[in-house]
């Protein structure tokens, strides 16, 4: 098994385009068809579909067609993965901080003596 979560790489990748966050943004708010997300941008409609292509390849949105209109949004617990590690690696600082605190806290004290 690779030390490496796909899955979080493909969610941090697509995190990383301004555009998409924008849409997730948008997406926020409720479903979207894909004509109203894309008017905002200043983008011909392949690259745009593009970036949302890229969202749903990492499980950020979903989308379904109603009738001839594409509508996206947010999928349930989207942003999970990519919070957890976010968690996982806060306590991991915060405790390497706690530990040089401490470290540091003995040698004053050692100085002091």
């Amino acid at each position: 098994m690779s030390k490496y979560d796909s899955t979080l790489d493909l969610c941090f990748s697509a995190l990383g385009d301004p555009t998409r966050r924008e849409i997730l943004q948008r997406l926020a708010r409720g479903e979207a068809s894909v004509s109203e997300l894309a008017a905002p941008h200043d983008m011909a409609l392949p690259s745009f579909m593009s970036h949302l292509k890229k969202l749903e390849a990492a499980n950020l949105i979903t989308s379904k067609k109603h009738g001839r209109t594409r509508v996206c949004e947010l999928s349930p617990g989207a942003f999970t993965p990519a919070k957890d590690w976010l968690s996982e690696q806060s306590a991991i600082w915060e405790g390497r901080l706690d530990r040089f605190d401490d470290y540091i806290g003995n040698l004053t004290q050692e100085r002091n003596k």
